[in-house]
């Protein structure tokens, strides 16, 4: 082997300096923790939203909910940046709405029944901003469209109340709803990156702020019209869900912009992941994983 003289050993340290500086630390990916297996995740490590897990909704049709943003499918408004998913709004008009956002959906790439579902985001700030990280049926019809189908949202976040969220079950016709509400004791979820989780047993669901229970339920029914008799569980939470996440700008609950809120705003999430039970079973006793 050549021997490298003392200015070819330097530049060799300093070359091997340069490279270790300019790559990213890659963080290992937990593929088991208390009992649930990783079975599908994005970690937003790529250049570009990868388009065998997400796909993009678009419209402005207000989506039920009287929301005032048209979601498209351009860079401007979603994209990947520094690892992250960034969900952008941006107020210029388009569809005939004021403002612009995104929402991807797994429907068609990805469902699951039961598990554990994690991320970890930040949110925007400002009122009227209305991000959410939730699930509907990938079967809409099996129990009557929505609501009676079901829906889970995992995570749901005002932006005029930024040290709060929210974890809601919306089910029944006429439309019922319960859920739990979680706070910050100090600081708010636009200022940092907060883990949300939410586990999804065939008999409960619980609710998580980084690491943190603050919601668990194991009721709900099944309705499909209101001359029917509620069904109990496992309906409608029983069948295939799929993910969806999206920034809202305005809509019945946020209420709408106004002259304190300032864009664009930003929702962003550095991982999304989901868990099922290492054995493929679940215990029906205390409703964990094992």
């Amino acid at each position: 082997m050549k021997r490298l003289g003392y200015a070819g050993c330097t530049i060799t340290v300093i070359i091997l300096l340069m490279m270790g500086c300019s790559m990213e630390t890659k963080i290992e990916v937990p593929q088991e923790k208390n009992g649930w297996k990783l079975v599908w995740n994005d970690e937003f490590d790529g250049k570009e939203i990868d388009l065998t897990k997400w796909k993009h909704i678009t419209g402005g049709s207000g989506f039920g909910n009287n929301e005032d943003q048209f979601y498209t499918n351009d860079a401007a408004n979603s994209y990947i940046e520094d690892g992250k998913l960034v969900i952008k709004a941006l107020k210029q008009e388009h569809g005939g709405k004021p403002y612009t956002s995104a929402k991807l959906i797994t429907e068609g790439l990805a469902d699951w029944t039961y598990g554990r579902f994690e991320f970890r985001a930040k949110m925007p700030l400002g009122k009227g901003m209305w991000p959410a990280i939730w699930m509907m049926p990938t079967d809409m019809q099996k129990y009557g469209g929505w609501p009676s189908c079901g829906e889970i949202d995992i995570m749901e976040y005002l932006g005029h109340e930024p040290k709060q969220v929210h974890g809601t079950l919306h089910m029944g016709n006429p439309h019922f709803y319960e859920g739990g509400q979680m706070s910050l004791s100090e600081g708010t979820f636009a200022e940092a990156f907060h883990d949300f989780a939410l586990e999804w047993t065939p008999t409960e669901m619980r609710w998580y702020v980084d690491d943190k229970e603050y919601y668990r339920t194991s009721k709900w029914f099944m309705r499909n019209n209101e001359a029917s008799d509620n069904e109990p569980f496992p309906a409608p939470f029983d069948r295939s869900f799929f993910l969806q996440l999206n920034l809202a700008v305005g809509g019945n609950w946020p209420g709408y912009p106004d002259e304190t809120t300032v864009f664009p705003q930003t929702f962003e999430l550095e991982y999304v992941r989901v868990y099922r039970p290492d054995n493929g079973n679940y215990d029906f006793n205390n409703d964990t994983a094992k």
